[in-house]
């Protein structure tokens, strides 16, 4: 029977993703709206600092993912980067905000993409070794799927805390004579710092279980050759890239919707809710991420009663429908938005704490197919499709904005509107273009190849192997074969 892991230690991990979610999650809300209507720069002219940041992901991640998986240390592979970087990670989140007040728009495009590239190389140092400990701390199907919750409740109560709490620091700093650049310096400094903490404690507290066993380092052009070679990844790989283009779509987009559809251009519009006035973007926000973490336990529940990939289709199924009906919400109709973001809230909940569970099964099968354990690599490509849907969304979303025309609001306006083929725009990007993209995971995933039972037999041969005496890991050429075909029928162990 497998050893289930305890509650301190699920608890510890999971609070790794606060810091990686609430920096995520406010660089992805608020990001594009600092650049184009705080720090002025034109919305095409912002887009190629994202085009750059995706450059730098293309660099960056596999090469670090090859490198945690190769080095060796007495505190293992992951636990160093941990311990180097987890307060460089929290400090450059200030970095991010800091753009000097420049009339030059080109120096400004080139300081925010540094600052971008900066923060993007230190979030990778921590976030692909912190994930690649998920395979390393537990096999068993079911517990990797719980682990995968106990993230999935810090990354969406950080991602509360940003959408409600943010707006509140900066609008705290304007009301004290501040300006809204160091409203949101300071929201950075306070979110680094948080976010920081739980990494260091995980790589001080936390020990790798599982150690592979001694395997030639192989070519990095080989290495990314065999991970492409690994069918089931291209499928989970096809999901993550769907599934997070669609959510960084809607939070990147949805504060442009917010303030100048629903509110129709009232940058200060605000909403009571249960007697308490939020800002329009905190309240909507605040109750999607609410209802993300109340159907948490109900996808960990189905995942586990029926398998992942069903329970992953249900929900997007269920969220394509709620992107249809966003694109009927009317300027101040704040109550029906707010039963749209609680709606919402079940389908998000099912693109966080799901794809995620997927991806160290798809690593057993590499490693029935190969001999050899790569979780760092996987992980990396896994963080490197993240930041580059991350990316480019943000280059598409402003670059569409500014050719539909529009318009920052002036310096101190607190009444803006916007031309009428920007707001059509708007609410494209944010409903029915959503929705297409949604319908790109319920395909892949319906495709995908590894369900429980296969999964299971994998481990059952994993074990097998893993009992005989140790192989060296066999080198993997272009006539592997059936083990490549999606029906996963793995030859028997030697």
């Amino acid at each position: 029977m497998t050893k289930k892991l305890p509650f301190w230690l699920k608890l510890l991990y999971g609070s790794g993703d606060w810091g990686l979610s609430s920096i995520g999650m406010m660089r992805s809300i608020f990001y594009a709206l600092y650049l184009t209507d705080v720090v002025g720069i034109e919305p095409r002219l912002a887009s190629l600092g994202a085009l750059a940041g995706i450059v730098w992901d293309a660099i960056n991640d596999p090469l670090i993912g090859m490198l945690s998986d190769r080095i060796k240390t007495r505190w293992g592979r992951r636990r160093p980067f941990l311990l180097w970087f987890a307060f460089p990670f929290g400090l450059s989140f200030v970095i991010l905000w800091s753009a000097p007040n420049w009339e030059s728009q080109i120096a400004l495009t080139i300081y925010v993409t540094l600052a971008f590239m900066l923060s993007d190389t230190l979030t990778t140092l921590v976030a692909m070794p912190y994930l690649a400990l998920t395979p390393e701390l537990t096999r068993d199907y079911d517990e990797r799927t719980t682990l995968s919750s106990f993230r999935t409740v810090f990354q969406l109560l950080a991602a509360m805390a940003i959408v409600i709490t943010a707006p509140m620091i900066v609008d705290e700093v304007i009301s004290n004579g501040g300006t809204q650049q160091q409203g949101f310096m300071l929201a950075g400094a306070i979110f680094g710092g948080l976010g920081a903490v739980p990494l260091f404690l995980i790589g001080w507290f936390v020990r790798e279980n599982f150690q592979p066993e001694a395997q030639e380092d192989l070519p990095f052009r080989e290495t990314l050759r065999i991970a492409w070679k690994n069918i089931p990844f291209r499928y989970a790989a096809g999901i993550y890239m769907f599934n997070w283009s669609a959510v960084d779509m809607i939070a990147i987009i949805f504060p442009y919707f917010l303030l100048y559809w629903v509110a129709e251009g009232n940058l200060l519009a605000k909403v009571n809710v249960l007697g308490v006035d939020l800002a329009l973007e905190s309240a909507f926000f605040g109750i999607m991420m609410l209802v993300c973490i109340l159907c948490v336990p109900f996808w960990l529940w189905l995942a586990k009663t029926r398998n992942k990939r069903e329970a992953y289709i249900l929900g997007m199924i269920f969220w394509v429908i709620v992107q249809a009906m966003i694109f009927t919400i009317q300027p101040g109709d704040t109550d029906y938005l707010l039963l749209i973001g609680a709606l919402a809230g079940v389908g998000v909940s099912a693109a966080y704490i799901l794809p995620d569970s997927i991806l160290p099964d798809v690593i057993e099968w590499d490693e029935l197919r190969t001999r050899r354990r790569q979780e760092g690599i996987y992980y990396g490509i896994r963080t490197l499709i993240r930041k580059l849907t991350g990316a480019l969304v943000i280059f598409l979303t402003l670059q569409t904005l500014g050719w539909s025309g529009y318009q920052a609001p002036p310096e101190g306006a607190i009444q803006s509107t916007q031309p009428e083929s920007a707001l059509l725009a708007i609410r494209l990007m944010v409903s029915l273009l959503g929705a297409i993209v949604l319908a790109g995971t319920i395909l892949l995933a319906w495709s995908y190849p590894l369900s429980r039972e296969k999964y299971e037999r994998i481990q059952k041969l994993l074990k097998h192997r893993r009992d005989e005496k140790p192989v060296k890991p066999k080198p993997v050429t272009d006539s592997v074969s059936t083990t490549d075909s999606p029906e996963i029928e793995p030859p028997k162990p030697a």
